[in-house]
């Protein structure tokens, strides 16, 4: 298949310039200086047209900053992403931003990131009137189309978003989404503050939505359960790298990288009798100052001297990427 959104290298810091004070201690000798987050680094794959592609890791490790990104809400320190060919990095560009209006993105809070002050049919309607897929005469009948298409009665379009549950106003931020006629959503944790009930209902809402209006998915969660039952394909990041990439069913059922094989571990599944959860050994290093090599090699049961010297490149090998040594000629 033919890559829809292709990331090549894509890097994102974020530095903390010294204040005022902070200037005036170091002028007098003190040993400070200027703080950087590497909050992505390097992450590179593509996703065709059509697929759902989940991308999971613990709090903290740069899923959400990567969406943002492609969503271009944040700018790239480094590397490109490309939308159907066209680079929408370049912020100048004509193309990119009419490649970036065929990319939009659901959030995790829908109580935040609804305006509080604007009925629902404002909410959903106005960025339709403002590239001009409808009138402003128009825009109710068509709000209340798309309110119909996420399962909301179209009376609702005249209240405000305090007056919904937490499920409806995910599917108000879901219906502003598809206002704009997008080809590709980006969720980040998009079901994460639902009942799971709701949970549910809103992840069949995503698959409905999928095969009526041929979408394509880049799904960020932290629960793989949901990954593993909305997704086609896996990537999974670590102190922002990505450290494998695969199927969804051989992720499962095969985890390459040590890190993958953790996270699977702590995954309930029906019928496997009674057992022992044991979390990751170990704490996230703080992403000010990750540890050299390979970044999980300080919680890795199986790492070796070059974990802690190499940075592990991810390799693609038989439709599957890895970026471990255990795969890469040892860790001695």
């Amino acid at each position: 298949m033919t890559a829809m959104l292709e990331l090549s290298d894509v890097s994102r810091q974020f530095v903390k310039k010294l204040d005022s004070i902070e200037k005036l201690a170091k002028k007098l000798g003190a040993s400070v200086s200027e703080s950087c987050v590497n909050a992505v680094d390097s992450a590179s794959f593509h996703i065709a047209r059509g697929e759902v592609v989940g991308l999971v890791g613990e709090s903290g490790c740069g899923k959400s900053t990567l969406g943002r990104m492609v969503a271009g809400l944040l700018p790239v320190s480094g590397g490109t992403i490309r939308f159907e060919g066209v680079d929408v990095t370049d912020a100048a560009s004509a193309d990119a931003k009419t490649a970036r209006l065929r990319i939009q993105m659901i959030f995790q809070d829908p109580m935040s990131s609804l305006n509080p002050r604007m009925k629902v049919e404002e909410i959903v309607g106005e960025a339709a009137v403002y590239h001009g897929l409808t009138t402003r005469r128009e825009m109710s009948a068509y709000v209340a189309g798309i309110l119909r298409q996420v399962g909301l009665d179209p009376a609702y379009a005249q209240r405000f978003p305090h007056q919904f549950s937490g499920g409806q106003r995910q599917r108000i931020g879901i219906a502003r989404a598809l206002a704009v006629r997008p080809e590709f959503l980006i969720c980040d944790e998009s079901i994460a503050a639902l009942d799971v009930s709701i949970q549910a209902q809103v992840i069949n809402l995503f698959q409905d939505l999928r095969r009526e209006l041929d979408l394509t998915y880049l799904f960020i969660s932290h629960d793989l359960s949901v990954v593993e039952h909305i997704a086609d394909r896996v990537v999974v990041m670590y102190l922002g790298r990505i450290v494998e990439i695969a199927s969804t069913e051989a992720l499962f059922d095969d985890p390459q990288h040590p890190y993958t094989q953790a996270l699977i571990d702590q995954v309930p599944r029906l019928g496997a009798g009674r057992q022992t959860y044991r979390t990751i050994k170990g704490e996230i290093p703080s992403p000010l100052a990750p540890p050299p090599g390979c970044h999980f090699h300080p919680r890795c049961p199986m790492a070796g001297p070059r974990c802690t010297r190499d940075t592990p490149v991810l390799r693609n090998d038989a439709g599957r990427s890895v970026a471990c040594h255990l795969h890469d000629g040892g860790t001695e």
